[in-house]
């Protein structure tokens, strides 16, 4: 696949900003920014959530009691 070289790129650059204006391209990157903290927050949140549902089925999980009669015990 072809790779852009370091000058396309700044044209494309420039190109952008010409359309739009830095205005509008600085709002955009802003907008950007949001979007990914608002998804980084998403993320731990999930996290978050699936620790607390982890821990609440191991406390609501019931521990298992050794019903072996005592003969067998003291014969083992």
């Amino acid at each position: 696949m072809h790779m852009t070289s370091p000058i396309g790129l700044l044209v494309i650059a420039v190109v952008v900003l010409v359309l739009f204006g830095k205005g509008k391209v600085s709002n955009l990157m802003g907008e950007v920014g949001k979007g990914i903290n608002a998804f980084k927050k998403g993320i731990d949140d999930g996290k978050a959530d699936l620790a607390k549902q982890d821990a609440e089925a191991v406390a609501a999980t019931p521990v298992a009691k050794d019903v072996t009669p005592a003969e067998t015990k003291d014969q083992a």
